[in-house]
Parts: structure tokens; sequence; C-alpha cells
């Protein structure tokens, strides 16, 4: 399914960029995934198809989708989300990229920058909003931020394995418009 070097990097940076919406709902897709055998996995990570990691994963992923909707606690959770999906993107990033033959530094070197850096920035964006979001709406609003971000998680990462050129293009258009505006924001415009 995933023959070239490109679909796969597409997959690495879609699955990744959905880590910054949601940390553990890309991981439980990649696990499912890979147990099916639906994606490549390198070596050294084949832990990531088992039933216990998905069962891991799956338990964190409902508690998470549950603390979302609990105003306040979704900011607090957004000061450890933002290194989880950092972390978690590397790691998808890492564990689907093509990097056979590969020095083993350069694979998390290429699933950092492929994979942490599009999680760390979505993070970030969707913390900036949810925090702006508590501030004018006193966290009612949050609740709808929550919906939005669990269902592009999901959606996003399940669409990562169909369309992962797409999804990843469409996720990196994201990244660049959050970098941008923060950049923006930074400068003083």
């Amino acid at each position: 399914m995933h023959g070239n070097i490109l679909t796969a990097i597409a997959l690495g940076i879609g699955l990744s960029a959905c880590c910054g919406f949601r940390v553990f709902i890309p991981l439980l897709v990649a696990a499912i995934a890979a147990n099916f055998k639906w994606i490549p996995v390198n070596a050294g990570m084949e832990w990531l198809g088992t039933v216990p990691a998905i069962v891991c994963f799956a338990t964190a992923a409902v508690l998470e989708i549950a603390a979302y909707y609990i105003a306040f606690i979704d900011n607090l959770l957004d000061t450890i989300a933002a290194p989880l999906a950092i972390i978690a993107g590397t790691c998808i990033a890492a564990t689907v990229l093509p990097v056979a033959g590969l020095d083993p530094m350069l694979k998390w070197v290429l699933g950092l920058l492929a994979g942490g850096a599009t999680a760390g920035t979505i993070q970030v964006g969707s913390g900036l909003l949810r925090l702006l979001s508590s501030k004018t709406t006193g966290g009612m609003g949050n609740g709808f931020f929550a919906t939005g971000e669990n269902l592009v998680a999901m959606t996003g990462s399940i669409a990562s394995l169909f369309i992962p050129v797409i999804i990843a293009l469409f996720l990196l258009g994201i990244c660049t418009y959050l970098l941008s505006r923060l950049l923006r924001k930074l400068v003083g415009e």
C-alpha cells in the first residue's frame, strides 16, 4: 500500500500532525493499522501493532477525550499535551518513515522534523485557541473546540491511511498558517 517514499513520509506527517489535536487518537489509529499490517512499521517498532499497545492507546484516548470537555482542565492538559504531542509525532513519523539503511540517529532526527514539529505546531495553535475561548467565553465555548479537535484527530488519522499525501498537504497548510500568525504576533504586526 505504501510502496513509495513520498507516501510513507506523507503518512508520517499526517498521523503526526493529528497528534497535535489529540495525542492518543492517532497513536490508536496507527496501532490498529500496524496490527492489521495496513501501514509499514520499521524494525524495532513492531510493538506498536500489539494488542497491549492498542488497549493502552484506546484507554488513554478515551480519557483524553473526556478530559478536554472539562472547562479549565483542558487548559491544564495543554501544558503537558504540547511535549507529549511532539514526542508522539516524532515516534509515529520515525515508525513509518522508510529508513532502512539509515543511521538510527538520522531516523529520529527525521522523525522529529517531519512529525514532532508538525504535532507541536498544531498543539500550540489549538492550545492558544482554547485559551482564547476560555478567556472570552469563561470556558463555555471550549466543548465546541474540543469536539472539533476530536473530529479532526479521528478523521485526519483515518484519512491519512487512505489519502496520506492530500491529508499531509492539508495539515502542513494549517501548520504554515499557524506559524505565520504566530510570527506576525511576535514581530508585532
